[in-house]
């Protein structure tokens, strides 16, 4: 790869300290544009599910722009990391499909969830206990959560898309594949799988493009075409004031005890999305010293906190970092200049709102699926060899779709990760033989009962309560 030339001694040069970090002004913004290309599909993916929560949809789309610009901003001129930020996957479709639809809390309420949940994640950021939290778990049980996303993500994708449908008896079953609509879909998994295999730049997005050009020339079963022709290609953005500072707390001061399990789900769930993306991203763009610590992590933790309470204010489930942004660095990016471009490119899309909002769902499920599958590659982080390691990890991976809620699966995942502990103690106080773990397969010792933190006690018990809390009203109405 031919060196980069020196930058200029400019703004971006004093900024972003391009030189420094051996990079250019042209090769941030290819890498900007590569990683763009690569998470685009969220304007089109995050609407569709947040609008199954009854949120009006091209609001969300100028939601879901905004937020995205607004945190990778906030990434780039705190942090000055290549990481390019956005409504997480996972994350909203617990936020539609279990908060809001499962749980009846309007999305009004679950806005404010998330907001509470920003505010905790700024403290816990800014006061260094964030990675402290992280840690109380082992490896196994946070693949299993990134794992078990994966399996909810895929299976919304697979219902969506008609594939699996509902049954009385066996309660899902086989769809009607001979319907236009389902048969698209499938040709829509089997494409981006396709294109995903051979490290196509922005697969989802070709993907998305081709099934939602094929939707035109196939009946929809009602008269008309799967694809819809917008009335115009290019307009102003879409209206936010729907979702503006809409948060209501009227669920949280009313139902606390059914509103902390889903701040603490929240509060779980992003910080492992965050830290592994971190993490990762960090580690290829030669921004991680040779110990293993990222000079700057802490900057980078505040950033993605407040866009959290960001993402909160103006409508739409919480900004996570983006494993996506590593396509940006393998393309050269190294500074937060590549995710100011990133930033200015989804504000330039919110004047496509027409395009974005024609695209059928059957051209957003396949990529549900394929998010899903790419999410599930963490489930070789865990040693299933030892069962005392692999049955709270397969138990959370077995309930979050089953029970269709992420946060249910945490908590059975949690609640047997603390049984299975104590009760593998022998009469000394000391781990028996069978918890030993290979440190292959997990860099932190195994789960004993010394090594559980209170927090990891304490989050248990929570969602016990929660898993019983019907019964102990009762209880206490007698």
């Amino acid at each position: 790869m031919t060196p980069p030339r020196p930058a200029t001694s400019g703004f971006l040069e004093r900024r972003f300290q391009l030189s420094r970090h051996g990079t250019s002004v042209n090769r941030e913004i290819i890498a900007g544009c590569t990683t763009f290309a690569a998470m685009a599909y969220i304007l089109v993916v995050n609407p569709q599910i947040l609008k199954d929560a009854g949120m009006p949809q091209a609001a969300v789309v100028t939601a879901t722009a905004l937020a995205a610009a607004g945190a990778s901003l906030l990434m780039a001129f705190l942090a000055n990391f290549p990481l390019a930020l956005a409504p997480g996957m996972g994350i909203n479709a617990f936020f539609a499909y279990t908060v809001c639809l499962t749980m009846g809390v309007p999305w009004q309420s679950a806005l404010a969830l998330v907001f509470v949940n920003g505010c905790i994640f700024l403290l816990l950021s800014v006061t260094g206990m964030r990675e402290r939290i992280v840690n109380a778990l082992p490896n196994s049980l946070k693949a299993a959560v990134c794992a078990g996303v994966g399996l909810f993500i895929g299976f919304i994708g697979l219902k969506n898309g008609g594939l699996v449908v509902g049954h009385p008896h066996t309660f899902v079953t086989l769809g009607d594949i001979s319907n236009p609509s389902v048969a698209l879909f499938g040709v829509g998994v089997l494409l981006t799988c396709v294109l995903v295999a051979r490290g196509t730049p922005a697969a989802i997005i070709i993907s998305m493009a081709v099934i939602t050009v094929i939707g035109f020339f196939l009946p929809d079963g009602k008269g008309g075409k799967i694809t819809q022709m917008p009335t115009s290609m290019l307009s102003l953005p879409a209206s936010i004031e729907p979702t503006f500072l809409k948060l209501d707390f009227t669920f949280l001061l009313k139902e606390p005890a059914k509103a902390l399990p889903v701040i603490m789900t929240l509060l779980l769930v992003d910080l492992f999305d965050n830290i592994g993306t971190l993490i990762g991203v960090t580690k290829r763009a030669g921004l991680m010293d040779k110990n293993g610590h990222v000079p700057g992590l802490s900057k980078a933790l505040t950033a993605d906190s407040l866009a959290a309470i960001l993402s909160s204010l103006l409508g739409t489930s919480t900004v996570v970092s983006y494993i996506e942004s590593a396509t940006g660095v393998q393309a050269g990016g190294r500074t937060g200049l590549t995710s100011v471009v990133v930033a200015v490119l989804f504000l330039l899309a919110l004047f496509l709102t027409p395009l974005i909002l024609m695209i059928p769902g059957v051209a957003v499920a396949p990529a549900l699926v394929v998010v899903g599958i790419l999410m599930f590659e963490s489930v070789s982080e865990i040693d299933l060899t030892r069962f005392e390691v692999s049955a709270p990890a397969i138990l959370t991976l077995m309930a979050m779709p089953m029970t269709f809620s992420i946060s249910t699966g945490i908590g059975i995942g949690l609640i047997a990760l603390t049984v299975i502990s104590l009760g593998t103690m022998n009469r000394k106080g000391k781990a028996s033989a069978v918890t030993e773990l290979h440190r292959e397969f997990e860099e932190d010792p195994p789960a004993r009962p010394r090594d559980l933190t209170p927090f990891t006690y304490a989050l248990a018990l929570i969602f016990l309560l929660h898993f019983f809390e019907k019964w102990l009203f009762k209880v206490m109405e007698k």
